[in-house]
């Protein structure tokens, strides 16, 4: 992939990325009150309004708000910023890689966003499961970055296969 169209990519990719969790998340702290819980779909979907100061299935709660910046604010925007020179740099990457990785970078930049907007915190709503069987509470950039590291790793899987055979 040429640089002007890996730069699109990114480009297109990060705009929709952050478009869609930052509108998403505006939509739920305007209109739903905290922690109170939407069913849908017979209760496999569930939308709740939540602050979470951690991390993943909030990993990180009970650390120290200073700890909380130095981990959660200036690693990853240390990480983040090495993810997207190494996309703007790195010649001759497939284009579902520079998807892959441009899912990364936008989903870790709108919950950087959120962290500085909402003193720390990242709004998460999103639940899904069934009876007892639930995922944490997560949001569309959660599912951004989950996707790029899925592609990420499939291509990988794949790049391996090749050249050992």
């Amino acid at each position: 992939m040429g640089r002007v169209n890996r730069i699109f990519t990114i480009f297109i990719v990060s705009l929709l990325c952050l478009g869609c969790d930052q509108l998403s998340k505006a939509l739920i702290s305007n209109n739903l009150p905290k922690d109170q819980v939407y069913h849908y779909f017979y209760d496999v979907i569930r939308i709740v309004y939540v602050e979470n100061s951690g991390v993943f299935l909030g990993l990180g709660n009970q650390l120290t708000e200073e700890m909380r910046f130095l981990c959660f604010v200036v690693l990853v925007s240390l990480f983040l910023a090495g993810l997207l020179a190494y996309l703007l740099m790195k010649e001759g990457q497939h284009y579902l890689s520079v998807i892959g990785y441009s899912l990364i970078f936008s989903g870790g930049l709108s919950n950087l966003i959120d962290r500085a907007v909402h003193h720390g915190a990242v709004i998460d709503f999103i639940n899904v499961g069934i009876s007892t069987l639930r995922t944490g509470i997560f949001n569309v950039a959660d599912v951004a970055i989950l996707i790029g590291v899925c592609l990420v790793l499939y291509l990988t899987k794949i790049n391996e296969h090749t050249s050992n055979a």
